[in-house]
């Protein structure tokens, strides 16, 4: 669907036009624009409403001023959960290179309370000349006390502009929340239900309750599987060999109670990979009974008849005996069984060059 055509702003051209996705890196993908006027304007609309940036179409673009003259800093924070703690970050290097700055990044870890965060500030503002620290404290206070108020895991300003006479402001802010915070987050809540469209996968578990989200629109191979964390090792490993998966999935097995809602919901999603070669079924179960997995998995691929691409399933844990009577005696022609991950990579591998 084209974007629609954004809306001049009140104010006098120069203006920029900025592509609105849940990605970095959209200046270096021609998702930022600077424009002289309307025609300008309607030229930069078109072709930035063309772009797919880090897999995700372009569905709306912000059109604000344009900031001249000014210096480009750059401030964040971020969570560190392996040591529990925050990192606060600020460079006077801001921009669409400030990952190749890292030498000029200046970093504290802090807990995650006010007072540690607001000592670290205090700390980075003082390592910066006498007419930025102000700059760096200002922002760094608004954006210490939004990044506990909205249970956010980052937060950035970038670049944050410093004009002539000392004042600032924001010219693009990058924020990343917890989803699991959400029910105390109800604007926020609203927020992604409203504009389900542009945040898909926070919307997805907001109504089905758990994670799939979709890691390359062109990948080849989707995932139905259970454990976050195992399902990010299958997706490196999957990577490392060379394959490309479409998807992240922990579909929550063990939430399913006998119903196959879920994986009919998961199957139907995978139907809109258009490059989709096979689906990998993924389980290693501790609560989850498989033999109980195995007839849900039956019920849903029936359920989903026009998903016609390779089944591999690997089922191991509590009950996987009795799963793979299960499966073997439903005679499939479309599911392959292999416990061994390595073996089942392989088919994987087998279907996508078939």
């Amino acid at each position: 669907m084209p974007v629609a055509a954004p809306l001049a702003p009140p104010i006098e051209p120069p203006w920029v036009a900025k592509a609105q996705v849940q990605a970095g890196g959209r200046g270096k993908a021609g998702g930022i624009r600077m424009v002289s006027g309307t025609a300008d304007l309607a030229q930069a609309a078109q072709e930035i409403g063309s772009l797919t940036i880090a897999g995700f179409p372009v569905r709306d673009i912000r059109v604000e001023a344009a900031i001249l003259n000014a210096r480009e800093l750059y401030f964040g924070l971020v969570l560190d959960p392996a040591r529990a703690e925050v990192i606060v970050m600020a460079s006077q290097a801001g921009g669409i290179d400030v990952e190749t700055e890292a030498d000029r990044m200046a970093t504290c870890n802090a807990a995650l309370d006010a007072s540690a965060l607001h000592a670290a500030l205090d700390a980075i503002a003082g390592a910066f000349p006498a007419d930025l620290a102000p700059v760096v404290r200002a922002a760094g206070t608004i954006l210490i006390e939004a990044f506990l108020d909205l249970d956010a895991t980052m937060i950035e300003i970038n670049p944050l502009f410093v004009l002539p006479d000392g004042s600032w402001i924001a010219g693009d802010v990058r924020l990343d929340l917890d989803i699991n915070a959400l029910p105390r987050q109800p604007a926020l809540a609203q927020l992604i239900a409203d504009r389900a469209g542009t945040y898909a996968d926070a919307a997805f578990k907001q109504a089905h309750g758990y994670d799939l989200v979709v890691t390359d629109p062109a990948g080849h191979i989707g995932l139905v599987a259970t454990g976050a964390g195992l399902s990010m090792q299958l997706l490196d490993e999957m990577t490392r060999r060379g394959l490309s998966p479409y998807n992240f999935c922990d579909i929550r097995s063990g939430m399913m109670r006998g119903d196959p809602a879920r994986l009919i919901e998961n199957l139907t999603a995978l139907k809109e990979a258009q490059n989709l070669r096979c689906v990998l079924v993924n389980i290693f179960a501790g609560i989850t009974e498989l033999g109980e997995f195995a007839a849900l998995l039956l019920r849903a691929r029936d359920a989903v008849p026009d998903l016609d691409v390779p089944f591999i399933v690997r089922l191991v844990g509590n009950g996987q005996d009795r799963a793979h009577e299960i499966l073997l005696a439903a005679g499939h022609p479309g599911l392959t069984l292999e416990r061994d991950m390595d073996r089942a990579l392989d088919l994987c591998a087998e279907a996508c060059d078939a």
